[in-house]
């Protein structure tokens, strides 16, 4: 009987699907066990085969915990809102959830066609309104709450409101904005409402303020840091600029120190705990003050080195510090106001990461410095940035190396006061020697009592203190999209307020347009029917507004990140309408086991999940405060990507410059390269060839006929092409490239000696973008989704990049074949297996099989066990084994792996349920222990034969049974040996 996997594979897939056979239950007694894949963004292009890496991983542990007894949550769903969905919409004018539910299908059918244990009764979608309602149910508990120093933790806003009414705001210890005024009890009931409700947003966790956002005007959009690559959007690559824009943000900055300790509780890859902890960016130091000649103003500076304070020589501040518009001199100005503007296109990523530019304007103003009067030059520098410390930095060029590289760029003085002073940078770099300074009570001492000492100065003047300070800034929560959760929020007298939740959720409207207003409103701008009416508390026509009973609601909806912070809980209980999650089922799966995803996720939704997380802890709504113990970053899966040389000749035709694309096969375009050669000296005939390549290009001749074309524009360029173009010779296919692209069905092609055209082959990341995917269907097609799964996992550790073959496919399917054949030894290839007790060499096989498979899985080495399995069937095979006792246990063994073939073996060996439930198989040490020692017998130290004893002989036992043996005797020849030493377990030397 063949290994019809194609088959078998739909069988078991059907049959998992009509008996919820993978289904959790949230009142077992079974001990849980929580497996979570970050859930997809379902895009049109479908799953690539790079993309089940990490499901396939988590499936084999889920399936194996399974196997162990545990109760296994191992649920799926969709991040589904999103801009890719809303651009296609503004294309094509096809609502985002059509395309977006038609996306989830193909997906559904790509997972389901791999086999994976998922729970698929607790799918979520976070563009479902069911979803979504609790989403916004988050966002309004985060609104009103507010983050008291004193508890360290988010509390209700009506104990701040308490705390105002009965003792005003002086002894209030909050987490808050910087521009809080102080007033007294009967200030705030004298407050008028609007008054009342602008305080409070200076408090709440999540506020309305004027904050600086990337801004793409392409996409009509605020991006998050990490949807921009390398100073362009990441959808699209369009320019981003940096603007000044009202937005909801999430106080996140309230929790950038418990976000730190949390890292140390779980077991995370230490190099993304890295990446938080440098994004959170913890320092100590002071913030001084610096009064502003000629003005009311002040400036506060953090620094980490308060004690060189009297090596500053000038302040530079951030192009978009709100004190520069105040301070810039009459005649500063227009230069000033065109260094923003040209500051405003660069990300805060670029300006971070340049070291090299210097840049900046001088605004005409002097600082005083706090100890010594003297006058400071104020300058601005895109190097400061607005949103980390004050936005404003006190220069010191003889202790940092950009200040000094700034000072000498545009010829600032620096102070000759340091004589004495080792300024060198060791010098600097050794906190503990002496510090840079001049004065007499820090010159000379060590860095940490100038530190105290340089604060303590600095509060008994009024102009500063120590202080702790944070890269980490408050995250942007609104977004000028359609495609994204409503905000529950409607507006009166211009303050936000709380739709009550009994009213979610807040559906999205239909609108004509997805793009922004013609006034620059976001697209709900569009909607006609987006206000909402307070007395029917619905949602009513736009008509209907009279700021009495019915208002404007919000325009703006939440960011991606909103829906992914809050999934992992949802599953626990995601058909429940009445609460986010019942207690019953928060305290059953309280969190995450074991987590698998990308690590590009470091600093956006782990980061913004965790500050989620510790805020629901703190109103009691789960019973830990973090979300995942264990999380793995799976590697990528590289494509081998395909390169075509394009040598792109200029054209000119009437003014008008064209260009006609060459394709040179890649030796040929190497030898260009390489040797900076041209066509006409490689190829003979060139003129004749140069003229056969115009030759359709009639409209390109003068009226003499002689082609007009400009031979020094000739450059070379590499492209990538489809690999699907591409055969195992490396060969593209001409014809079918020329169909591809519409630019390149009038291109010539110059070919090798014989007539094909070479690419050049390269492994890059697998992308669409790149041409270089593989579609898991034609591989599940042509070898089955087992194939597929053990491939996945054999080439290489789960965290570390590797490169798909489709070739290297054959070992893993040809596995399966012949483990097939162990069950099927019959006449005609039919199913055999016997009562009979397994072989000693068999049961040996199969324990040393149980006990590396369950290492392997339990360090997640996969790529192993795929080994042990092949070297395990061949050992079988050899031994010619068809025991019951050994093929059982064998099939549970694969299960995890290869879940179809296993079922189906499992279901041949008589099993009326599924195999995925059935006990791992357990290892015994015996039936690999060694009873028995091969001993080398030596003579005077050479070894002339060897004898099988039992290794629980003694000393006196192995002698008498050496000195038996006939060989012993025929080598003594009747003599007596002098003596026989005997090492058990190892040797047995007679000497005589």
């Amino acid at each position: 009987m063949q290994y019809n996997f194609n088959e078998i594979e739909a069988k078991w897939q059907k049959y998992w699907a009509e008996n919820q056979t993978f289904k959790a239950e949230n009142d077992s007694d079974k001990e849980k066990f929580y497996v979570l894949d970050m859930f997809p963004y379902p895009s049109g292009a479908g799953l690539h085969v790079g993309h089940p890496l990490g499901y396939i991983a988590s499936d084999i542990y889920a399936r194996y915990k399974r196997h162990k007894g545990f109760n296994v949550l191992h649920p799926q769903g969709y991040d589904s809102f999103g801009l890719p969905a809303e651009q296609y919409a503004i294309q094509t004018g096809q609502h985002p959830a059509i395309t977006t539910a038609a996306n989830i299908k193909t997906y559904r059918r790509q997972l389901d066609q791999l086999g994976f244990s998922f729970d698929w009764s607790r799918e979520v979608r976070t563009s479902s309104p069911e979803y979504y309602k609790w989403t916004q149910w988050i966002f309004i508990q985060i609104f009103n709450s507010w983050y008291n120093k004193d508890t360290d933790k988010a509390e209700d806003i009506e104990t701040l409101i308490s705390k105002f009414s009965s003792d005003g705001n002086a002894n209030v210890n909050a987490v808050c904005d910087d521009d809080i005024e102080t007033f007294t009890d009967d200030e705030w009931k004298a407050y008028s409402d609007v008054r009342k409700q602008e305080i409070l947003l200076k408090y709440r966790l999540t506020y309305l303020a004027d904050t600086e956002v990337n801004w793409c005007p392409a996409l009509g959009t605020v991006l998050a840091n990490d949807e921009i690559v390398n100073g362009v959007s990441e959808r699209g690559g369009h320019p981003v600029i940096r603007k000044k824009m009202t937005q909801w943000s999430m106080r996140i900055s309230a929790y950038a120190q418990r976000l730190l300790d949390g890292l140390d509780k779980i077991d995370w890859p230490q190099p993304l705990k890295d990446s938080q902890t440098n994004w959170i960016g913890r320092s100590q130091g002071a913030s001084a003050i610096f009064n502003v000649k000629d003005h009311d103003e002040k400036i506060e500076v953090f620094t980490t080195r308060p004690d060189t304070i009297f090596g500053v020589s000038f302040m530079t501040l951030a192009p978009e510090h709100e004190l520069v518009g105040k301070i810039t001199t009459a005649e500063q100005k227009a230069e000033v106001e065109a260094y923003i503007e040209a500051t405003a296109k660069r990300s805060e990523r670029d300006r971070m990461a340049d070291v090299k530019t210097i840049s900046g304007a001088f605004t005409g103003a002097y600082a005083e410095h706090p100890f010594t009067k003297e006058p400071i030059p104020i300058w601005i520098g895109d190097y400061v940035l607005a949103g980390y410390g004050t936005g404003a930095v006190m220069s010191v060029p003889c202790g940092d190396q950009r200040d000094y590289d700034f000072a000498k760029h545009f010829n600032i003085p620096i102070p000759n006061i340091f004589e004495g002073v080792d300024i060198s940078e060791e010098a600097f770099a050794d906190k503990e020697k002496t510090v840079i300074a001049n004065s007499d009570f820090l010159n000379g001492l060590p860095y940490k009592k100038a530190m105290k000492l340089a604060i303590y100065e600095l509060e008994k003047i009024g102009h500063g203190e120590g202080k702790i300070n944070y890269r980490l800034r408050d995250a942007v929560f609104s977004r000028q999209r359609y495609w994204g959760e409503p905000f529950p929020v409607y507006y009166v007298d211009g303050m936000p307020q709380m739709i009550s939740p009994e009213h979610l959720p807040i559906e999205l409207p239909e609108v004509e347009k997805y793009l922004p207003t013609e006034t620059g409103e976001p697209p709900l701008g569009n909607a006609e029917v987006w206000a909402w009416d307070t007395v029917a508390n619905k949602v009513v026509n736009n008509s209907e507004i009279n700021n009495t009973t019915v208002f404007p609601l919000e325009l703006n909806t939440m960011p991606g990140w909103a829906g992914s912070s809050q999934y992992f809980n949802r599953y626990m209980d995601p058909h429940n309408s009445e609460e986010i999650f019942s207690e019953k089922a928060i305290n059953y799966w309280q969190d995450v086991d074991l987590y698998i995803g990308g690590s590009e996720h470091a600093t956006g939704h782990l980061l913004y999940s965790r500050f989620w997380q510790k805020f629901m802890f703190d109103k009691g709504l789960v019973p830990k405060d973090e979300f995942a113990k264990k999380l793995i970053n799976q590697g990528m899966i590289t494509g081998t990507s395909a390169f075509v040389y394009r040598w792109d000749y200029s054209v000119n035709n009437n003014s008008e410059v064209k260009r006609i694309p060459i394709f040179v096969s890649s030796s040929i375009a190497k030898k260009m390269l390489d040797e900076s050669l041209l066509l006409e000296d490689l190829i003979p005939g060139y003129e004749s060839l140069r003229e056969v390549i115009f030759k359709n290009h009639q409209e390109n001749r003068d009226e003499k006929g002689i082609l007009k074309i400009s031979d020094s524009s000739k450059s070379i360029a590499r492209i990538h092409a489809d690999v699907s173009l591409v055969n195992a010779s490396d060969e593209l296919d001409i014809e079918g490239f020329k169909k591809w692209r519409d630019e390149y069905a009038g291109a010539e092609f110059i070919t090798e000696e014989d007539g094909s055209f070479k690419v050049v082959r390269e492994v890059e990341k697998m992308s669409k973008s790149k041409y270089n995917v593989v579609n898991p269907d034609a591989i599940c097609e042509e070898y089955g989704a087992d194939s597929l799964r053990l491939y996945e996992m054999f080439l290489g550790p789960l965290e570390q990049s590797k490169p798909w073959n489709t070739a290297g496919i054959t070992g893993a399917h040809g596995f399966l074949k012949k483990m097939w054949r162990q069950y099927h030894t019959g006449t005609d290839g039919a199913f055999v297996v016997s009562e009979e007790e397994p072989s000693k060499e068999s049961w040996k096989t199969l324990h040393k099989t149980i006990k590396k498979v369950e290492e392997d899985i339990e360090n997640f080495s996969f790529n192993t066990s795929v080994s042990t399995f092949m070297i395990c069937v061949n050992e079988l095979s050899s031994q010619k084994c068809v025991s019951r006792k050994v093929l059982e246990p064998l099939a549970i063994l694969v299960s995890p792996y290869a879940p179809h073939i296993a079922e189906e073996l499992w279901s041949k060996l008589g099993h009326t349920t599924s195999i995925a439930t059935a006990p791992f198989p357990k290892f015994e040490e015996k039936y690999i222990k060694e009873s028995d020692k091969e001993y080398p017998i030596s003579f005077n130290g050479k070894m002339k034969f060897t004898m099988q004893l039992a290794l629980d002989l003694s000393k006196d036992e192995i002698e008498a049974a050496v000195m038996a043996h006939e060989k012993t005797q025929q080598q003594l020849a009747g003599r007596t040996p002098k003596k026989v030493i005997v090492v058990p377990g190892k040797i047995v030397n007679i000497v005589g």
